[in-house]
């Protein structure tokens, strides 16, 4: 089994990939376990509500993991939690590094328009082109095996397919 996991800023396509993937391929997906986090709680988030949202999505994943897919897509996970540490609070804590780590992160650039839906935070230019470095810097940091998803949403998908293609044949 090959995870992936989709990795940037807000508003980067990352959902609306896995979907359509799912969709093209039937490649599961775990779902963004922060977004029905915030939906339910809130979004006036402190670390405590981070790692609980960490704690969330590792269990998914594992639920997800168990059915044994060839591919398993993750919007998001505990490194990308971890950016938000970061940007939210200037630090992140060790406990959000320890979880199991994806086979492959793609990181969606900010190079995409910004929809506001509610919950999402940093929509201005200068803070997205921050959380956008913070979340490459997570992956830099940590050493996991990253590509960069950038251009059109055509470009993206033929990225992003190739990125999975490419590893699923070193696998």
């Amino acid at each position: 089994m090959l995870t992936v996991c989709f990795h940037g800023a807000e508003s980067t396509g990352k959902s609306v990939m896995a979907a359509h993937l799912f969709e093209r391929f039937g490649w599961p997906c775990v779902p963004e376990y922060g977004r029905e986090y915030c939906e339910t709680h809130g979004t006036d988030l402190t670390m405590d509500d981070l790692i609980a949202i960490a704690e969330g999505h590792a269990a998914a994943t594992r639920a997800m993991a168990a059915e044994r897919p060839e591919v398993l897509l993750l919007d998001t996970d505990p490194l990308m939690t971890a950016a938000w540490a970061r940007m939210l609070f200037g630090a992140v804590p060790d406990t959000l590094l320890a979880f199991p780590k994806a086979d492959l992160y793609l990181l969606f650039e900010a190079d995409v328009p910004w929809i506001a839906d509610g919950t999402r935070f940093f929509g201005r230019d200068e803070e997205r082109a921050r959380f956008a470095a913070i979340a490459q810097h997570i992956l830099t940091e940590t050493g996991v095996d990253w590509q960069r998803i950038h251009g059109s949403w055509q470009a993206r998908e033929a990225a992003v397919v190739a990125a999975i293609t490419s590893a699923l044949r070193r696998s």
